[in-house]
C-alpha cells in the first residue's frame, strides 16, 4: 500500500527532473499573499457541506446522530489530522500540482480537465476500493459490490476535483488542496465508518456524507462557485494590466 501511495509522486518527480518542467509550475509555494481567505475556505467546505447534509439527513430521518459524541468525534479528528497532511501531500503534488498543472498548459478546456484529473484521481484508487479498503468499512458506506462502490466513488472524486482543481488555480499552490484534503479524510470517513451516525438502509447513495447524490451535488456546486471567482479575478487582472 505504501508502494501503491508513493508511486504517483515519484513517477512525477523523475518526469520533473528529466524535462522542461518547473517545480514553480507544480505550486509548491504556499502563495500565502492575497489567499488567506482560500486557505480559510479550503478548511471550512467539509465541515460546511457535511453539516448540511447531516441537518437535511436528520430533518427526513435519513441519518441517525443518537451516537455523535462530539467530544470523542473530535478527538478523533484530531487524532487523524498530522498522518492524513503527511499522506496528502503525495496525492496532491501529483494530481493537482503536476496532472493539473501539464493539462491547463495544452489550453484544455475547464471541463476536459476535470474529467481527465477527476478520472485519473479515481481510478488510481482501484487498488485501495478493490484490496485494501476493508469489506466492513465498505458496507458501512455504500453496502454495494466492490465493483459498483468503485465506480461510485470514481465518480464522487469527479465531482470532488472541480473544487480541488479550481482551490489549485485560483491560489497557484498545492497547500490549500492539501488542507482541504486533510480534513475530508479527517472528518467524514471516521464519521460514517466508525459509526458516530447511522444512515437508513437504501439512502446512502442519496445521503451519505461521503458518497451521496445530494453530496456531491453540494461539493459540485462548491467548485463552480470557485471557479466563478477565479475567472472574476483573471478579469479583474487582465483589465489591470
Amino acid at each position: 500500500m505504501g508502494i501503491w501511495l508513493v508511486f504517483p509522486m515519484l513517477t512525477a518527480i523523475v518526469l520533473i527532473l528529466y524535462s522542461k518542467i518547473s517545480w514553480k509550475e507544480i505550486g509548491i509555494k504556499p502563495n500565502f499573499k492575497g489567499n488567506l481567505r482560500w486557505y480559510l475556505i479550503s478548511v471550512l467546505i467539509f465541515p460546511a457541506v457535511t453539516v448540511t447534509i447531516l441537518v437535511i439527513g436528520n430533518a427526513f430521518k435519513w441519518i441517525d446522530m443518537s451516537e455523535l459524541n462530539l467530544r470523542t468525534f473530535t478527538g478523533v479528528f484530531f487524532s487523524t489530522i498530522l498522518i492524513g497532511f503527511i499522506k496528502n501531500i503525495f496525492e496532491e503534488t501529483v494530481w493537482r500540482g503536476f496532472l493539473t498543472s501539464q493539462l491547463v498548459k495544452l489550453n484544455l478546456t475547464d471541463w476536459k480537465i476535470y474529467l481527465l484529473v477527476g478520472s485519473v484521481w479515481g481510478i488510481w484508487h482501484v487498488p485501495y476500493y478493490m484490496m485494501f479498503l476493508p469489506e466492513t468499512d465498505m458496507q458501512v458506506v455504500l453496502p454495494v459490490s466492490r465493483i459498483i462502490f468503485t465506480v461510485v466513488a470514481i465518480l464522487t472524486m469527479i465531482c470532488w476535483s472541480i473544487m480541488f482543481i479550481e482551490l489549485y488555480r485560483i491560489t497557484n499552490s498545492i497547500w490549500p488542496c492539501v488542507l482541504l484534503h486533510t480534513v475530508e479524510d479527517s472528518l467524514i470517513n471516521p464519521l460514517v465508518i466508525s459509526g458516530f451516525i447511522s444512515i437508513s438502509s437504501g439512502k446512502e447513495i442519496v445521503i451519505s456524507p461521503i458518497c451521496g447524490v445530494i453530496t456531491s451535488l453540494l461539493y459540485l456546486s462548491v467548485g463552480l462557485a470557485i471557479k466563478a471567482s477565479r475567472r472574476r479575478q483573471t478579469k479583474v487582472q487582465s483589465t489591470v494590466c
